[in-house]
């Protein structure tokens, strides 16, 4: 069945990826719901713990998501006392966005039931699954430098 024509370059990794990401938030998304989260909301207060403090179109910029739906998330977590946003000194007209310590509690949380989901999803051994880490941590330092 390998035909050359028609099959496909070795070691392409981009489809592969993209089903693993598609199952993994479905399945997070669901396995987060009885914690009031979904894996956006894990997203954005994982940059706020790991990166600090940043403005809400800092945000916007890192999660890809358009102004309005920003507003929309840091919503729903400050009305839960995960974030904190206030004015920035320098310019009146920005917001700065902070993460509690509940939503540092509630992250803790959260990373225990996504450690399991991916256990579940991936079925990796913990060796495996730090080496996997390992290299996604350096394509994202790859796109973070915008190369």
């Amino acid at each position: 069945m390998n035909d050359p024509e028609v099959s496909s370059p070795d070691h392409l990794v981009g489809v592969m990826m993209d089903y693993l990401l598609r199952r993994l938030r479905t399945e997070a998304d669901r396995d987060l719901l009885p914690h009031g989260m979904k894996s956006r909301h894990a997203i954005a207060l994982t940059l706020l713990r790991d990166f600090g403090e940043q403005s809400q179109s800092e945000l916007t910029q890192s999660l890809g998501i358009d102004a309005t739906g920003v507003v929309a998330l840091l919503n729903g977590l400050e009305d839960e006392g995960l974030i904190e946003r206030r004015r920035s000194l320098e310019d009146r007209r920005r917001h700065n966005v902070s993460i509690t310590k509940a939503g540092r509690f509630r992250l803790a949380e959260i990373e225990q039931v996504a450690g399991e989901l991916e256990q579940r999803i991936l079925g990796l051994k913990p060796k495996d699954r730090a080496a996997l880490h390992a290299l996604l941590a350096k394509a994202m330092a790859n796109v973070a430098k915008g190369t």
